[in-house]
């Protein structure tokens, strides 16, 4: 008699609690793994985006050099347009980069990668000519006078009170270059270049 007194009837109230936790243990790692792929999928998309801009400005670098070299020969040539080097003279500020024809005689180099860059440089003036002709605006910046290093120029002085003239302004240029990527993702950087008229 004395066993069945201790043989009583179970009520199974732990069967429901335990079954309760393992749904919620379940759920919590349904989004654990959920959060661990985003985590995973926003990095990847970052080392993309970051490996197509380093592309891009290799478009940037190409059309500086090009730039560079130009003004190094004769100034003057710039005030025209060379469609065969994606150079216009002017800049129609109702395009915007996301505009097909702002990409008109755009240049298309190759890196090292196989990736395939556009470029384009706009002169930031309303027409084609010198910054100086009659109805032409021109974004222009006062050239800068400020000598770094001990050398002085013959005809300048020391003096802090002495003189200082501006040269001739300075021409604002702007290169933009874009790729798209094979993932449908694309980048458009933009360089702004300051060459002296």
């Amino acid at each position: 008699m004395s066993v069945n007194l201790f043989r009583q009837r179970q009520r199974g109230a732990a069967l429901p609690v335990m079954l309760i936790m393992m749904l919620v243990m379940l759920v919590t790692s349904i989004y654990l793994l959920r959060s661990s792929n985003s985590a995973t999928l926003a990095a990847s998309n970052l080392a993309y985006d970051a490996t197509l801009s380093r592309a891009v400005d290799f478009g940037l670098h190409s059309g500086f050099q090009w730039l560079s070299e130009t003004a190094s020969a004769s100034k003057a040539s710039l005030n025209e347009s060379d469609e065969a080097h994606g150079y216009s003279a002017t800049l129609d500020t109702t395009l915007t980069p996301n505009d097909k024809n702002f990409w008109q005689n755009s240049v298309e180099i190759e890196d090292a990668d196989g990736n395939r860059i556009s470029y384009v440089i706009h002169r930031m003036c309303s027409q084609t000519g010198g910054f100086s002709k009659t109805g032409q605006d021109c974004v222009l910046t006062s050239a800068n006078t400020v000598k770094i290093g001990n050398k002085v120029a013959i005809g300048e002085s020391l003096a802090s009170d002495a003189p200082a003239y501006a040269s001739s302004p300075q021409v604002h240029y702007v290169i933009t270059a874009r790729i798209d990527g094979v993932r449908g993702g694309n980048v458009i950087n933009q360089l702004a270049v300051l060459i002296g008229a």
